[in-house]
């Protein structure tokens, strides 16, 4: 069998998504940090100094269409090559015929290997002699992080390439494609109803091939009109009320956050599923988490904030459906912490102070004094190193003269915030001694 061959055969039984797959970089959607105009992998394709590549993101976003617009545009021979179905005999196969094309053809061989991480450190390093020769360009896909995935080795001798989720915009794009586009549905003069497009867009959650082959099924008993119902259908999933760019859409998320600073995990679990069954973006979700952590939970737990962040992470490493675990256990956290605004609250009244006040001077003893003229001019003189004094506190004032005894944070008696607000009573009482000193050192002057 020749490796080489891209059959034709019975194209026409091929799902919608590999019928309709773009053959040049005008044709792309998406990745437009790449390949827009003027954008680093567009230039490297478009003067033909393509070298071995890493694709890394979701199913459904474009790495294998790439690969062969690759080759399509820098005239390359495309092989496709399979990590779960092919093994090492198969690359020493390919390559001998590649270095035969380019011996006798000029041409060079543009080796894709799909689900690369799907190969043990071994198997990878069996590119590494031929990519170094420059036998072949190799491009893996990945929808793992290649740090973990991909042997050190030949990570250093290929540059990767992050690609993102489609946005619903770019799904649109392609619907609309494939309604006119004889290789699509061209032949058969449908329509999608908006309601239909809208709902199918969002539920691809950035996976054209999941968009275009449900579009696929739902057209198979239509006429005239592709309807919501049809593509839900399709789906197997209803339409919620949830859209994203209106009022429910804020109507929900309020819900949520309001059922964590009510310290309720059920309603905070239940707003959390219907925005996740309605397709909002996990991310979106735990950046509001994250404000929350501090806005509403604040130093009464400052555990709530790592935690929030760590559901982030976990969120943008795992992806969905299995980060709906991660948010759940973050989420509940949240709502079930102990509650305190104070920080949020006290950054606010001194931002508030400084646009009143202006840039009011630093006192003289917290002031640096690394030259001379500084120390004569009274820099740093009477600062008191806190570490010296009993409890860590000196009595000393670090506002500025107009604004002493000023208070911005007020910590309540909840959780770890019962500690801060002791230490800070303490603090205070100190700061009072001190300007008692004071007033009394001046009245007897």
């Amino acid at each position: 069998m020749d490796l080489f061959e891209q059959s034709t055969k019975n194209a026409g039984d091929a799902p919608m998504a590999e019928r309709l797959r773009p053959q040049s970089l005008d044709e792309m959607v998406g990745q437009q940090h790449l390949l827009g105009e003027g954008k680093v992998l567009r230039r490297l394709i478009e003067s033909d100094q393509v070298a071995s590549v890493i694709f890394w993101g979701p199913p459904g976003t474009g790495k294998t269409t790439l690969a062969q617009v690759i080759a399509n545009s820098t005239q390359s021979q495309f092989v496709f090559f399979s990590a779960v179905l092919q093994g090492v005999k198969d690359v020493r196969e390919i390559v001998a015929k590649a270095k035969e094309d380019k011996a006798y053809h000029g041409r060079k061989t543009l080796l894709f290997v799909d689900e690369i991480h799907r190969f043990n450190k071994a198997q990878q390093d069996a590119f590494l002699p031929y990519v170094e020769r420059g036998d072949i360009i190799l491009i893996g896909a990945t929808t793992e992080n290649p740090s973990f995935e991909v042997n050190s080795a030949l990570l250093s001798r290929s540059r990767v390439f992050v690609l993102n989720r489609l946005e619903a915009d770019d799904i649109k794009i392609l619907l609309t494609r494939a309604l006119s586009n004889p290789r699509g549905l061209g032949r058969r003069n449908l329509t999608i109803d908006d309601n239909a497009s809208e709902f199918l867009a969002e539920q691809a959650d950035g996976d054209a091939r999941v968009a275009l082959n449900t579009l696929e099924v739902a057209a198979a008993g239509a006429s005239g009109t592709i309807t919501l119902e049809a593509v839900q259908d399709a789906l197997q999933k209803k339409a919620l009320l949830y859209d994203k760019g209106a009022e429910e859409h804020y109507n929900v998320i309020s819900a949520f956050i309001k059922s964590m600073r009510g310290s309720d995990p059920d309603g905070a679990l239940y707003w959390l599923a219907r925005m996740l069954e309605a397709g909002e973006d996990p991310l979106f979700i735990v950046r509001r988490m994250v404000i929350f952590a501090s806005e509403d939970v604040g130093n009464a737990d400052p555990r709530a904030l790592q935690i929030a962040l760590a559901v982030q992470q976990a969120v943008h490493f795992i992806g969905m459906p299995e980060a709906r675990i991660n948010l759940g256990q973050g989420v509940t956290y949240l709502a079930t912490a102990p509650k305190s605004n104070a920080a949020y609250l006290g950054i606010d009244a001194a931002l508030a102070e400084v646009r009143k006040s202006g840039a009011l001077p630093v006192p003289l003893h917290i002031r640096n004094a690394p030259t001379r003229l500084m120390k004569e001019l009274g820099y740093h003189k009477g600062y008191k190193y806190a570490h010296d004094f009993d409890g860590g506190v000196a009595e000393q004032e670090h506002l500025p003269e107009k604004l002493h005894g000023k208070v911005f944070y007020r910590p309540t008696e909840r959780g770890y915030e019962k500690m801060i607000s002791e230490r800070m009573r303490y603090y205070q009482e100190r700061r009072k001694a001190l300007s008692t000193q004071k007033k009394q050192a001046a009245d007897s002057e």
